[in-house]
């Protein structure tokens, strides 16, 4: 069985991994990929973007599955185009991606079905947003519709600081026209869960819950990241908060997705918040989410690519997914300066004992030798009985991995480890 693995970074090189465990897998191409990825994949030049050159691909190459993990191909209908050509995949279609790739219609489609969310507007003239501003409860968070490579999304604790938000996305376009039109939300509080789901349309089935660490520095200070690590499985995520979101936010959302004719078949990610008036959701993805893929994965006891399959094909009820008891914790190593400005091209080490606990992100081969090409470099996953002892693993393996200019946080799961304590 020929597969091809859609993406380049972190994420991608975890479901790989997994896939290459299932015994029919005789090879995997990854488009784009990276360098650390060559020993398990043939990489393919291309671009995520590009959906009609992958389908092509997929049909010239005989390729029998293809697993469809970033956002905006997914958004710009990848899926469809493979379709097309009756080539299966992994991930929701164009019309079912919009749940992320447009944050009005997520929104809206909270506030139709009555799934909890933070009280917000939408705006699509700047002046008018402004004015609301005047008068709108600070904090408050200020979202650009489209994809922004999760970037599109602001906290103002101030009138000011909102104001300049709204300017910097819809005027000087600094998402360029994921800005066209924002959501102006209710700023809420409380800790933060994300949880990955399997689904079918017909079947959901949660993930293990996780805890990612969004700011570059100790102490959730500095810039906002795609993630610096992740721990798993969330503290703060009791069994009966699982039951409260299965039956308020999980099931209603499939359902809800159904009745507008936009079935959701692939990864379904629900960003949460445990207010204190119960959980709500933050944002959808319309994928498997990174840094989190890489915690969540390395405790799925079932095989992968079948539950992958199962959803395809709709018969996600027919398999009996478990995953492990074990914790996780994984720690993203970055290079220094990330995610502003910070340089590249340094040869990464890697000691062959812990390579299978290694997920590259940002890394190219030049003269047979792997460097670092990116602002996340690596992600380094230690799966232990207890959290503690996974935070230490991970660390661990982190002081045996070297290049220069590497940087990463100190205190992935130091949260987590708190929270147990405090329960």
């Amino acid at each position: 069985m020929k597969v091809l693995v859609v993406g380049g970074g972190g994420r991608e090189h975890a479901i790989i991994k997994k896939i290459k465990l299932n015994s029919s897998v005789e090879q995997i191409f990854a488009l784009p990929g990276n360098g650390g990825m060559a020993k398990e994949a043939t990489l393919v030049e291309g671009n995520v973007k590009d959906v009609d050159f992958i389908a092509c691909f997929a049909e010239e190459n005989n390729i029998d599955y293809v697993i469809v993990a970033p956002d905006d191909p997914l958004a710009l209908g990848c899926v469809d185009a493979l379709n097309k050509k009756g080539i299966p995949a992994f991930g929701p279609d164009s019309k079912a991606a919009v749940i992320e790739s447009s944050k009005v219609f997520s929104k809206n489609l909270m506030k139709k079905y009555g799934i909890p969310t933070a009280s917000y507007e939408v705006f699509d003239n700047s002046e008018k947003a402004l004015e609301y501003i005047e008068t709108a409860p600070i904090p408050t968070v200020i979202k650009a519709d489209g994809l922004a490579l999760g970037k599109g999304v602001i906290i103002a604790d101030t009138r000011e600081k909102a104001k300049d938000a709204v300017i910097s996305i819809m005027c000087d376009k600094a998402f360029g026209k994921s800005g066209d039109r924002i959501v102006i939300e209710e700023f809420l509080t409380g800790p933060e869960v994300s949880v990955l789901s399997f689904t079918d349309g017909k079947t959901i089935i949660p993930m293990v819950s996780s805890m990612d660490h969004k700011r570059a520095l100790d102490g959730d200070t500095g810039l906002n990241t795609g993630g610096m690590g992740t721990v798993a499985p969330n503290p703060y995520y009791t069994s009966e908060i699982a039951d409260e979101c299965m039956g308020k936010i999980f099931i209603p959302t499939m359902k809800a997705m159904n009745a507008e004719g936009r079935t959701f078949k692939g990864c379904l990610y629900f960003g949460l918040m445990l207010t204190k008036d119960g959980p709500k959701v933050i944002e959808y993805n319309c994928r498997f989410g990174d840094p989190e893929t890489q915690v969540v994965l390395p405790l799925l006891k079932t095989d992968l690519l079948s539950v992958m399959m199962a959803v395809t094909n709709e018969t996600l009820s027919d398999i009996n997914i478990e995953f492990s008891d074990s914790c996780a914790c994984c720690v993203i190593m970055a290079s220094n300066g990330y995610p502003a400005k910070y340089d590249k091209g340094f040869e990464i080490t890697i000691p062959d004992e812990i390579i299978d606990n290694v997920y590259v992100a940002g890394a190219k081969i030049s003269d047979g030798k792997l460097l670092s090409n990116g602002g996340r470099v690596l992600g380094v996953t230690a799966v232990k009985d207890s959290l503690e002892e996974a935070v230490r693993a991970s660390y661990e393996m982190v002081n045996k991995i070297s290049f220069a200019n590497a940087y990463y946080r100190k205190d992935i799961g130091q949260r987590a480890l708190k929270a147990k304590e405090a329960n």
